[in-house]
């Protein structure tokens, strides 16, 4: 096929992702200088459609970003007035006293928010400030220039036909060219993983860790609801084999986020996330919290939880990696929203830095230098040997020495140096026959919830005729390797019945399906499958989840 021949548009920097850590940096460059140039690109089909967090914000990079931010109407209503934390059974719950928490697990001054709308208002912060932000806009390629550096992205390609032809309504979409590029895509981003594999950034740091995040917003009984109480769970239904924990947060309207983060390093392949989600909410503590509520909404998003150890080096030759694509979650307090913030605002300042000497293109190894010894680095450091911890002992002995480790890092070291993770979440994975089968009830209706209807309530949407976003890089994997060692495991633990193995009935031979309709775009499967066959990319601008109050 002929080179696509496309316009390019010239900027001092280039934002992928309007998430808080994208929409931070665009802020503090036009801080800085208000004539600087600055796009921000989003796929979603608005700014806030794709953001999925739990989310109980820290509000210090805020403060730091727009200090006077309660003037200018910011949608942190909801302060915390309560902290809960319980160890289930499968019928009772053990309270853990506040007490014996680490003081960096309280919740005091924090808010209970939907990000998703948090983003919207930073959007409109940003496009006050001259921000150009272009929602619907995929970024499907990287341009390099002549050094090997990242110069821009290709944004807005549309009208592919399945096999990848230009269809009738073809547009090859534009370049856009910044002196920086700052890639802020989340979670496993497919230009980051691209950039992070072309420059080695990962060469010195430890595999990254991830959970699979998912979460529902019940409307209950006004008599239930208590504003501002955070509650936190673990044990069960995972187990002490099996780490992750659950969230319940009482934002306002009555409304309840109810989550499960399950951590991928899970050995047994017969594990099925979503169905330990829809398990959880049958704990007499929550089913009676629930009943006689609805379900308004669902959605699933991975998240980093590798910490301190798994950061890859975040400054690339014309760009810098921002927020989740560097992996900047606090796993034991369940936050990364300050922190992608505060690296949004250190990306900014790195730049604006560097195009007021007239550079561009080159490493801005200050910034990466600020992220590991600044704050960020400061709140990751403190609980770097959580994740790792809870990977060898699981949840009792991960609990008992991470919660001793976080003692003494208030105290400004730790007896056990920093931890390493070893093996990835990939190869985490034992075949079948090491394992039992789990049985998992059938969802009632009422409580829980077969995957496509709650999917429904994720509000996704892919235009079915574009190629898949989601590919195999050998086709031939899932029925010939994954399917009689792992028992298939792509079929479980993607949270919106993307994957399927379907028999045929003439033949009886079994064939692997993927649904890309379904997408809600959580990357699980990138993440988790044993053989790292499936690649996720980005579907045209627009498509997937249009998540409302996430």
């Amino acid at each position: 096929m002929a080179e696509i021949e496309r316009e390019a548009m010239e900027y001092d920097v280039v934002i992928v992702g309007a998430g808080p850590a994208g929409l931070s940096a665009a802020i503090r460059l036009k801080q800085l200088d208000a004539d600087c140039n600055v796009v921000v690109l989003e796929k979603g089909s608005e700014v806030g459609a794709h953001i999925l967090s739990g989310a109980v914000l820290d509000p210090c990079g805020l403060n730091k970003l727009i200090p006077d931010w309660k003037e200018k109407g910011a949608p942190l209503n909801v302060p915390v007035k309560e902290d809960n934390f319980y160890v289930l059974g499968e019928a009772g719950k053990l309270r853990l006293p506040n007490f014996v928490m680490p003081p960096l697990m309280s919740n005091h001054g924090n808010y209970i928010v939907s990000m998703g709308n948090v983003c919207r208002w930073m959007a409109e912060q940003a496009e006050e400030l001259g921000v150009e932000i272009f929602p619907g806009m995929a970024c499907s390629e990287l341009v390099f220039g002549e050094n090997g550096e990242v110069k821009g992205v290709v944004a807005g390609e549309m009208g592919k036909n399945a096999d990848g032809t230009p269809g009738p309504s073809y547009e090859p979409g534009m370049e856009l060219h910044g002196k920086y590029v700052f890639l802020s895509e989340g979670v496993r981003g497919s230009l980051s993983k691209q950039v992070i594999a072309k420059y080695g950034l990962d060469a010195d740091s430890e595999p990254q860790k991830f959970g699979l995040g998912m979460k529902e917003i019940w409307e209950i009984d006004p008599a239930k609801h208590n504003e501002g109480e955070v509650t936190h769970t673990m044990g069960w239904p995972l187990g002490t084999k099996n780490t992750g924990g659950t969230f319940i947060y009482h934002l306002d309207n009555n409304q309840v986020y109810v989550g499960m983060i399950v951590d991928l390093n899970y050995k047994n392949p017969h594990l099925y996330p979503y169905m330990e989600f829809q398990r959880f909410k049958h704990h007499p503590m929550v089913a009676e919290l629930l009943k006689g509520g609805k379900r308004v909404a669902y959605g699933a998003r991975a998240v980093t939880k590798g910490g301190y150890q798994s950061m890859p080096k975040a400054a690339f030759p014309g760009g810098m990696l921002l927020g989740c694509s560097v992996g900047l979650v606090n796993l034991p307090r369940i936050k990364g929203n300050h922190n992608a913030m505060l690296s949004g605002i250190a990306a900014a300042e790195a730049a604006h830095e560097a195009i007021a000497a007239n550079r561009g293109g080159d490493v801005l190894d200050n910034y990466d230098a600020e992220l590991r010894n600044g704050a960020v680095g400061d709140d990751l450091k403190r609980v770097r040997n959580v994740a790792p911890l809870n990977g060898r002992f699981g949840l009792l002995g991960g609990l008992t020495v991470g919660g001793f480790d976080m003692w003494t890092n208030t105290l400004g070291f730790s007896l056990l140096g920093t931890l390493k993770h070893g093996k990835s979440d990939a190869e985490a994975t034992e075949p079948a026959d090491k394992h039992k089968k789990i049985d998992y009830p059938k969802p009632d209706g009422k409580l829980s919830f077969d995957r496509l209807t709650n999917v429904a309530f994720s509000f996704t949407n892919h235009e079915e005729s574009q190629p898949a976003h989601l590919t195999l890089k050998d086709p031939s994997i899932p029925v010939q390797h994954n399917l009689p060692k792992y028992a298939g495991p792509s079929a479980r633990y993607c949270p919106a019945g993307v994957y399927e193995f379907v028999e045929d009935e003439k033949t009886g031979e079994t064939r692997f399906q993927i649904n890309f309709q379904n997408c809600v775009h959580c990357k699980t499967c990138d993440i988790k499958d044993p053989a790292q066959n499936i690649v996720w990319t980005t579907p045209q601008g627009g498509d997937g989840p249009n998540y409302p109050n996430m």
